[in-house]
């Protein structure tokens, strides 16, 4: 069997060692007699795994006590209706920074809900950039403030953490969760699709300040009211349970084989490097994200005609480098270089992408 280097936007690769593990207890975890995948949400044994999964989170992450953890479905793009349905309680206002598709989106949805504004906005540039802001550009009064921390379509990532004051800040961590050590307490509400680094696609973390719950509105659907979620340890529904169970999988394998998120931000920083070192200096390829804004996870790049573009994917797919594809929006190419993928796949793609420069200038 021979694996390609996966650099899909999402859902990702995940750990190989990962992987193995989840293979062997595949037909019967631990001495439970059945698989993870045919196991009651309501039995002991998946209790434990579920507890011992955001015991995990919250020791790998650092979660401050007051803070609750929520293992949800409807994928990140259900949270851009809960937030506002959830946190737009007070003055029903709401600011949102606009770097990206997502971030676009769910400025769109929430302004359904109350009275949401766009305080800042790279869209006028295709979003090569994060747009800076202050503590001025915010609307006193607002309910909460809203960015999307990492774009992946874009390739750019905010190289700060707005000033927001007592106004809750509330981020989409999605493409960018459990990458590098991150100060939840400076943050109202985190939230993440699992399929770039947690988990395979299907569950939702959202990370939220207990006083920011329990003031939803009325006529919110309960499996998207936060305190109902809390109040239930995430089991008011069937949970996503295989994906509960992987995320402790590759939480334990960032604990234990990587060494935490100091480390792993070491590495991934190590990745980035090395692959936006040979873009700066190629050539051929050209790098999209402005070098202040660039992002450790998704690498987004080009070169003169959408005809060298579609020979290079081409053939990296054949070299086994694949899914390089960029989104149509930014065009050419995207290298989504999340946790699981090693040191060496970076530094094999940049040797084939010396010797396809070699022979196309």
């Amino acid at each position: 069997m021979s694996r390609v280097y996966n650099f899909s936007a999402g859902p990702s690769m995940l750990p190989e060692s990962v992987l193995k593990k989840a293979a062997s207890e595949m037909l019967e975890y631990e001495t439970s007699g059945q698989s993870v995948m045919e196991m009651s949400h309501r039995s002991k044994v998946f209790d434990k795994i579920a507890k011992d999964t955001e015991a995990l989170f919250r020791e790998v992450y650092n979660v401050p006590d007051n803070y609750k953890v929520l293992f949800l479905q409807g994928g990140a793009s259900l949270q851009f209706a809960a937030i506002p349905l959830n946190l737009l309680n007070g003055s029903k206002k709401a600011d949102y920074i606009l770097s990206g598709q997502f971030s676009s989106k769910a400025y769109k949805e929430a302004q359904k809900y109350g009275d949401v504004k766009a305080i800042a906005s790279s869209k006028e540039d295709n979003f090569t950039y994060v747009p800076k802001i202050t503590k001025d550009d915010i609307t006193p009064d607002a309910d909460y403030v809203y960015i999307c921390f990492n774009n992946t379509i874009y390739g750019t990532k905010f190289p700060y953490i707005p000033e927001t004051g007592d106004i809750p800040l509330v981020a989409d961590i999605s493409s960018c969760m459990l990458s590098e050590p991150l100060d939840i307490s400076k943050f109202g509400l985190v939230y993440g699709g699992a399929q770039k680094n947690v988990a395979p696609a299907g569950l939702t973390i959202v990370v939220v300040r207990e006083d920011l719950i329990g003031k939803a509105d009325e006529k919110i659907p309960a499996v998207m009211d936060y305190k109902v979620m809390a109040d239930a340890d995430s089991m008011y529904n069937t949970p996503p349970c295989y994906c509960i169970y992987m995320c402790k999988l590759v939480l334990e394998w960032i604990k234990n084989e990587v060494g935490g998120l100091e480390k792993m931000k070491e590495r991934n920083e190590k990745k980035a490097a090395i692959l936006y070192d040979f873009l700066d200096n190629s050539k051929l390829f050209k790098p999209v994200a402005q070098k202040e804004s660039r992002s450790l996870m998704n690498v987004t790049f080009v070169t003169d005609s959408d005809e060298m573009n579609a020979k290079f994917v081409s053939e990296a797919a054949e070299a086994g480098f694949v899914n390089l594809k960029g989104h149509r929006s930014v065009g050419g190419m995207r290298a989504s270089i999340y946790n699981a993928m090693p040191v060496e796949g970076v530094e094999k793609l940049v040797e084939f992408m010396k010797k396809f420069e070699a022979e196309n200038i």
